[in-house]
């Protein structure tokens, strides 16, 4: 109940509070948003017009056990450029039980700093997909997920080019269809130049250093606002206002429905002989949505091992809130759901688009799961036998590495039952 009310009233206290510490002594003080109202972009403007940044250190050294989204909106008032090292991104890593310190002490039997084919009981797919830079042994490189997801490089932006219904799922066609657009003569071949012409067209912007102040954006441009930005974060649509549950503790049950309304999936009755991957996410989260096919493919790959289950959550980029121009390319668009039956709807699209083979349920239209698994805008965890939390990749969008939670997938599951239920000490990346 205190988690509840302090994400029900906090964040507009914070900002009442905020429109007097923020503003210059001599300067006129905005009134402050009533508590029992949301607060408006003028109060929002009024905020950020007098910010001291000293203020954001300050209530860092002062709280240290403060809610994640305190320092989203501390950024978010700097004018921070919401990079991976802003905000909540900076703290709300991953957490998991398989990081190479956990695993180095339970299979390097020789104490050599390196795990061999022989000192690994599992099969050698599993070996194999773990040796991620094919050195014929597992090091802490291959434990390495430090790089954030978005990062740019040639087999995203070819990913993006050629994903053109935007589902994460490039298909032949799709490859195929690139050739003509890059081989702008008609020649037949593709040279250097067209090659580099053709992936960096719709190449994503690089970003701006962390810690570069936004500046407002005009209006049009598709960059969002500081009001937006705000009016997101505490409408839950840049992100949960609660952290969910920490590693090792008991996965929150829940009971929801499917998006096709034919039956009701209760969590703790998938809990069992087979770990759980539990994953979060809605239709206009393009960077989720782009994970699609990974999903999709780990799904096939380890479904006779694992049960896999998606929650749809509240909308990232609706038409009425942050919208996104690459959703439009790709014709995602919806406003933000009032209703559940809205939700549904835009569920069914999102599944039709998506094709996954594994069941889509669909969270309450209080967001009541996707709250307490802190899954909006997408969240991915891994769930052992005895019901708790083994994984817990950091927020999104940055914190989306399906790789990641694939380590850690085969690493659980090559793990005796007695070891899967041991408390171990969390590893953050």
């Amino acid at each position: 109940m205190m988690n509840f009310l302090l994400c029900q009233w906090m964040p507009r206290l914070v900002l009442g509070g905020a429109a007097v510490l923020f503003t210059g002594a001599d300067e006129p003080r905005p009134t402050p948003p009533k508590p029992s109202s949301p607060p408006t972009p003028a109060a929002a403007s009024a905020l950020i017009d007098g910010f001291d940044p000293e203020v954001a250190k300050a209530l860092q050294e002062s709280w240290p056990d403060r809610p994640e989204w305190v320092d989203m909106l501390a950024d978010i008032l700097q004018g921070s450029t919401m990079g991976p090292n802003s905000g909540w991104f900076r703290t709300a890593v991953t957490q998991s039980r398989f990081g190479w310190d956990s695993t180095r002490k339970r299979l390097d039997r020789d104490g050599d700093g390196q795990i061999t084919r022989n000192e690994f009981s599992g099969p050698d797919v599993d070996f194999t997909r773990l040796d991620r830079d094919r050195d014929a042994m597992l090091t802490e490189a291959d434990f390495d997920f430090s790089e954030p997801a978005l990062t740019p490089s040639p087999g995203l932006m070819l990913f993006s080019r050629a994903d053109a219904d935007g589902n994460g799922k490039v298909t032949r066609e799709e490859f195929d269809a690139l050739f003509p657009l890059f081989d702008g003569g008609g020649q037949g071949f593709l040279s250097q130049t067209e090659m580099i012409n053709g992936l960096t067209l719709r190449a994503r912007p690089a970003p701006r250093p962390s810690g570069t102040p936004r500046l407002e954006p005009p209006r049009g441009s598709g960059e969002p606002s500081k009001a937006t930005l705000i009016k997101g974060l505490f409408s839950q649509e840049v992100g949960s206002l609660q952290p969910g549950p920490k590693l090792d503790e008991a996965a929150p049950d829940f009971t929801l429905k499917t998006n096709d309304g034919a039956s009701d999936v209760t969590l703790s009755k998938l809990v069992g002989p087979k770990p759980v991957v539990l994953i979060f996410g809605n239709f206009t989260c393009g960077p989720f949505r782009s994970h699609a096919g990974n999903f999709e493919k780990l799904h096939r790959r380890y479904k006779d091992r694992a049960t896999f289950v998606m929650v749809y959550v509240r909308e990232a980029h609706p038409t009425d809130g942050w919208m996104m121009e690459s959703n439009e390319r790709v014709g995602v668009s919806t406003k933000q759901p009032s209703t559940y039956e809205e939700r549904v709807e835009v569920a069914q699209t999102c599944g039709k688009r998506l094709q996954l083979g594994f069941p889509m349920l669909v969270d309450t239209i209080d967001d009541r799961v996707g709250a307490e698994y802190s899954g909006m805008p997408g969240r991915f965890y891994l769930i052992d036998g005895a019901g708790k939390v083994a994984f817990k990749n950091g927020r999104g969008p940055f914190g989306f590495k399906p790789v990641e939670l694939e380590h850690a997938l085969i690493l659980l599951l090559n793990q005796t039952a007695p070891e899967a239920a041991t408390p171990s000490s969390p590893e953050t990346k």
